[in-house]
């Protein structure tokens, strides 16, 4: 027997109520003559119903649009998708076996959508032992392609997570100082993040002071800070579920001409790039224009990385600047991007300077305000 909990309308939650999210999901699948879908990453469940919690999300063409969750997470399911259905399934089901018994006997709807890059290969096979006659059709990130335009609301809470994030960077800049630790400056940023309002950290921040200044993704470490030294603060906030991502690498005490040669390179490539980006710009060409300043000025092979990447309710997300992008690919009008170059030098440092923009018709705006000018403690 299925737990059927149907939602009575709620207006509190316009977002999902106004943007109509699973018809133009379906209208993409229609198509390929498919009819009907599951979505399982939780990301996509929010996206198209606003439902944050476990579970799994099915619709059809002709009508269906169930949230099938467990007793933990009905409450919440009501609460925020209330345009849908909300079936909790029992302690001895699995939420695809509920999902399937929902879609019933294949009919028309036999060709079925599923996200082949969420779902593990033991899942698959127990959706093929409860296929009732329905052929699995990869999403092939329809939802995700969905995602890459921000609406207004999402382009807010991203604004938001940007101004928190410098608030907190710029506050917590007379505490970093020789003799602290690069795990201690971690701690010290995420906790001011949090007192300006963010519901968590959008990934693990990255201290990372004098050489470990040349690993990209250093893990902060028991490292103290010292006195002549870079220190790169790479850091960003989630806010009503949408991440920011920001970079900005500061110096303690005096630099060396060889550091200050390296930082204006760096804040020279991130400038020309972003002057760059524009509805229409081609992703692999933003990438080059930074590249090339950088590998001009003599660190070719010194910046291994994509110069950056859309993000929303992840922090890395489609579309990327980067030199794998096929040559067709643009931004457009409505994505949220981050433009970050750097220089990396094996044993001394590294220098990353980041920003995330909202692209536009006839160019972007910046959203991570804090200064890019060297900031030297």
């Amino acid at each position: 027997m299925l737990v059927r909990c149907i939602m009575e309308n709620n207006k509190q939650n316009w977002d999902y109520m106004s943007i109509d999210r699973p018809s133009r999901l379906l209208e993409m699948l229609r198509k390929e003559n498919i009819k009907a879908a599951i979505v399982h990453k939780q990301e996509n469940v929010r996206y198209l119903s606003g439902y944050r919690g476990e579970g799994v999300l099915v619709l059809t063409e002709d009508g269906k649009r169930v949230i099938v969750t467990d007793f933990r997470y009905t409450e919440q399911a009501e609460k925020e998708a209330p345009s849908f259905s909300v079936v909790m399934s029992k302690a001895t089901q699995s939420y695809d076996e509920v999902a399937l018994d929902l879609l019933g006997e294949a009919g028309e709807s036999r060709l079925l959508a599923f996200e082949d890059d969420t779902i593990t290969v033991a899942q698959m096979k127990k959706l093929e032992e409860k296929a009732n006659g329905r052929i699995f059709l990869p999403m092939n990130k329809k939802i995700e392609k969905l995602r890459e335009i921000k609406d207004d609301g999402e382009t807010a809470a991203i604004e938001k997570a940007c101004e928190i994030a410098c608030q907190a960077f710029e506050s917590i800049l007379p505490k970093i100082q020789p003799g602290k630790t690069e795990r201690e400056i971690a701690w010290i940023l995420e906790c001011a993040m949090h007192d300006f309002g963010a519901q968590k950290p959008s990934f693990s921040t990255i201290i990372a002071s004098g050489s470990n200044g040349s690993l990209p993704h250093a893990i902060p470490s028991d490292k103290k800070l010292e006195r002549g030294e870079f220190v790169t603060l790479d850091f960003g906030c989630v806010y009503d579920g949408y991440c920011s991502d920001c970079t900005r690498t500061v110096a303690l005490g005096e630099v060396s001409e060889e550091q200050l040669k390296i930082y204006n390179t760096v804040l020279t490539a991130q400038l020309a790039s972003l002057d760059a980006v524009r509805d229409g710009a081609g992703a692999k060409a933003v990438d080059k224009i930074a590249r090339d300043i950088i590998n001009e000025a003599g660190y070719e092979g010194r910046f291994g990385h994509g110069l950056g990447h859309s993000l929303g309710l992840e922090i890395h997300e489609n579309p990327r600047f980067s030199q794998s992008m096929e040559d067709s690919r643009t931004v457009s009008a409505g994505m949220l991007m981050t433009v970050e170059p750097g220089i990396y030098i094996p044993g001394k440092w590294g220098v990353r300077i980041e920003d995330t923009v909202l692209v536009t018709k006839n160019g972007s705006k910046r959203l991570t305000h804090t200064t890019k000018e060297l900031i030297v403690l």
